[in-house]
């Protein structure tokens, strides 16, 4: 029987050999030498439960989406001044990509499904973009849209801003996301239209609930309004959490009968902020949350006069 001799050190200076799983190579642990460029991949496979587990788990890059009317297959040509190694286009050159990518839309877009596509999802990016919403808020919403084209759900002719806030409000209520069908079609449009889009959104919305049998009405806590009011305050995490904890802790006082749910997240955020030295102005906070500044003063009132807050401080050590 013939003996197979398998080396597993290096052949320049004999040192163990390390396996790479993230690059697929077997590379030498003292001077650094690739001895195997085509090692097994023993990386998770692509295979998941839903969107995020499939972007999580997989291995190559050009992710798909929905909201691209192509699912983001297409070689997009990026808009700089510079090429890949860093050197600056000269303007013939800029030129020449310009039209290019001019030529590469009109190319990709050729059929009035695929303009009006185009059209409807490049608002709802555009949309959630403004009201601070989620990439997941974002996808539901694209992935509504086309299921109405397979529904045989008739949209053409309708206004596209009013549809997309129905899809972006239908979208909010599936992720268990706070946001009112007013709010987002104030991003959206003047102020002299809100109230026409709104009217108009709310009957799309009806529309889609009743044909596509998607009727979601999630259970609105505390927790979802002080999420809300972070996320448009753009406050730190840490205020977050913290607000959170005190909501949570502060349960079964009976604070909330019969007031309104966004006051007391408002004052939970701004004793959040008070209590780890943040700046939160109570005008931004009541601004976003629809009230005023005067209600948020009162219920910071009711909740230290109800709860006593215990502050703990851990001592930093200093390096000696």
């Amino acid at each position: 029987m013939k003996t197979l001799e398998i080396e597993v050190c290096c052949p320049e200076c004999k040192s163990t050999i390390v396996d790479d799983i993230h690059n697929g190579e077997r590379i030498c642990s003292s001077c650094g030498i690739v001895v195997d460029e085509q090692m097994a991949d023993y990386g998770p496979e692509t295979k998941g439960a839903d969107l995020a587990d499939k972007m999580r788990l997989a291995r190559a890059t050009g992710q798909t989406t929905f909201a691209q009317h192509d699912m983001g297959i297409a070689t997009e040509i990026s808009i700089g001044s510079t090429d890949f190694s860093g050197k600056k286009i000269n303007s013939s050159v800029s030129n020449q990509m310009q039209n290019l990518r001019k030529w590469q839309q009109r190319v990709r877009v050729t059929s009035p499904r695929d303009r009006r596509l185009t059209n409807v999802l490049g608002k709802i990016t555009e949309t959630c973009a403004s009201c601070s919403l989620s990439k997941n808020v974002v996808e539901t919403a694209s992935k509504i849209y086309r299921s109405l084209d397979g529904k045989n759900i008739e949209v053409k002719g309708k206004s596209v801003i009013s549809i997309t806030v129905a899809v972006v409000y239908l979208a909010c209520k599936q992720c268990d996301v706070v946001r009112s069908l007013e709010e987002i079609c104030r991003e959206v449009c003047l102020e002299k239209d809100v109230k026409a889009k709104s009217k108009l959104a709310a009957k799309y919305y009806r529309n889609l609930v009743l044909e596509m049998g998607q009727e979601v009405t999630p259970t609105l806590t505390m927790d979802k309004y002080i999420s809300k009011i972070a996320n448009l305050t753009k406050t730190d995490v840490r205020v977050e959490r913290l607000a959170l904890e005190i909501a949570e802790k502060s349960q079964g006082v009976g604070m909330t009968d019969g007031k309104a749910p966004n006051g007391i997240a408002s004052a939970y955020m701004y004793i959040g902020s008070i209590l780890l030295g943040q700046t939160v102005l109570q005008r931004d906070v009541s601004t976003i949350s629809g009230i005023t500044e005067v209600t948020i003063r009162n219920r910071v009132k009711e909740i230290l006069t109800t709860n006593k807050i215990t502050l703990t401080l851990r001592p930093i050590l200093a390096n000696k």
